[in-house]
């Protein structure tokens, strides 16, 4: 097989390179060498994977081709590469969390998603690379070089699931494993010209990360901390779903997923008529311009194209960033944290350091339960009336690498966070969200469109993501 051949190979959507490798078209080993010759031409300069496994990778490609070879069926994902965040943990592979905290850790066991795509048939090309402890939106950290965006080598990707989304956009592998306590699965996709979905809170059940008391810093964010798949097309993270869902007794919080149907017959339904509620900004964000248009015109193709009710809304609550930052303190060992600080302090990220030093208290704390309570209410009084939300993913295209985030956004003064603003209400509540491509910039970087369901609806917003991608198709365009 040639180069080119490879390289197409290395771009098929998952659920094209399972099926062929279950009817033997393609071999598993042939697929996985592709992508890893890939890697060794582009991760040099993208930083995706930190920490790669390419001979186990073989190992288990081999193993799936013989099994194949007996008339075995090795699962959905038979043979389909992926990469796994560095924040989850990975039996027997490095899984430092982007800390010099751990930067020599190797897991005793799999996260329950690595388990399922693993009994799925899927091949583990390595862990990508993360902020630290996933407490930022960026892709980069103190252990390993930055990660840098396909489209642009000098931008930022987006994070904290960085690597997984540079690596599927750069078609090392067609999918990948990210983490989403915030938009850290949706701000990247949406900076990579990509598919993130964030299942409602419990579809997808977390363990050991966010449960395990033993390691402070990865046992953080319970109540916000979602798992989802990083892809170039909808009915890719529809597969993935249907391997990742589904309750288990090691997590307190993951639900039943039987009132789900992820096979993704319901894309070929009509979305006349469906009630859409539009927000620019949420009432309080600085956007940036090309944002609001590249946005603007893809609510007019739900809109007119697809015969969606569009209307443009202010959802009503005041900006909750400062409760969000509260919770997250809330839900993290400060204690332990602090302990790690004081060993490792100098080292770590700065705006980690210091959220831990910050003199909490009790009041923050519940004051941010309250926003939160206050969010959770107002959205269940707009989704009342609305089928889905509709927003910008990020507020601003990629930016420079090594920075939190632009310090003005359209003429506007705001926090170094503050472009993350349209993501992180959905882990409040917990309701499903997707990013999906909605165009490109004029200087040709991609824009996110977020779309979040009511409660538990995690079909409906699949189904919307995946007409919209059938009205304004976007798998076809790759970073050069």
């Amino acid at each position: 097989m040639d180069r080119a051949a490879r390289n197409e190979l290395c771009h098929l959507p998952a659920t094209e390179l399972a099926a062929r490798i279950r009817k033997l078209d393609v071999s598993p080993v042939e697929a996985v060498d592709a992508v890893l010759d890939r890697m060794a031409d582009l991760d040099t300069a993208l930083h995706a994977f930190c920490t790669p496994v390419p001979d186990q990778a073989r190992e288990r490609a081999r193993g799936i081709a013989e099994r194949l070879a007996r008339g075995e069926d090795p699962g959905p994902l038979a043979g389909v590469p992926l990469g796994v965040k560095d924040l989850i943990t990975t039996r027997g592979i490095r899984t430092t969390s982007g800390s010099v905290a751990y930067e020599h850790f190797v897991p005793d066991e799999d996260d329950i998603v690595v388990e399922r795509v693993l009994a799925a048939g899927a091949v583990v090309l390595g862990k990508t690379n993360a902020t630290e402890f996933g407490y930022s939106a960026v892709g980069h950290n103190p252990v390993f070089p930055a990660t840098r965006n396909p489209w642009n080598t000098a931008l930022t990707p987006g994070g904290s699931s960085a690597g997984s989304a540079a690596a599927v956009a750069a078609g090392l592998g067609p999918v990948a494993l990210g983490s989403d306590g915030g938009g850290s699965v949706r701000v990247p996709a949406a900076h990579c010209g990509l598919v993130g979905f964030k299942a409602a809170m419990g579809r997808v059940p977390v363990w050991p990360g966010c449960r395990d008391e033993r390691y402070p810093g990865v046992s953080g964010w319970e109540s916000l901390e979602h798992i989802g798949p990083l892809t170039r097309t909808v009915a890719d993270a529809a597969l993935m779903m249907s391997v990742l869902a589904g309750p288990d007794p090691r997590d307190r919080h993951s639900i039943p997923c039987g009132d789900v149907d992820w096979t993704m017959k319901q894309e070929e339904g009509d979305l006349s008529g469906l009630r859409v509620a539009y927000s620019a900004d949420l009432g309080y964000l600085a956007v940036d311009p090309e944002v609001r248009r590249v946005v603007g015109e893809a609510v007019a193709v739900l809109e007119k194209d697809l015969g969606c009710r569009v209307d443009a809304v202010d959802p009503g609550w005041d900006d909750p960033a400062e409760a969000f930052a509260a919770l997250i303190a809330a839900e993290t060992d400060l204690t332990g944290m602090r302990r790690l600080v004081d060993e490792h302090g100098e080292r770590m990220s700065p705006h980690l350091v210091a959220m831990m030093q910050r003199p909490w208290t009790a009041e923050e704390f519940t004051d941010a339960n309250m926003v939160r309570k206050s969010v959770v209410n107002r959205t269940a009084r707009l989704m009342s009336t609305y089928d889905l939300l509709v927003t910008p993913t990020a507020a601003v295209p990629p930016f420079g690498i090594g920075i939190q985030g632009p310090e003005r956004i359209d003429g506007r003064a705001v926090a170094d966070t503050a472009w993350t603003g349209f993501t992180f209400p959905a882990n409040l509540t917990g309701q499903p969200a997707v990013s999906v491509p909605a165009g490109w910039t004029r200087d040709g970087l991609p824009v996110g469109l977020h779309i979040v369901g009511r409660h538990l609806a995690d079909d409906q917003v699949l189904r919307a993501a995946a007409a919209f991608e059938r009205a304004a198709p976007w798998a076809h365009r790759r970073p050069a």
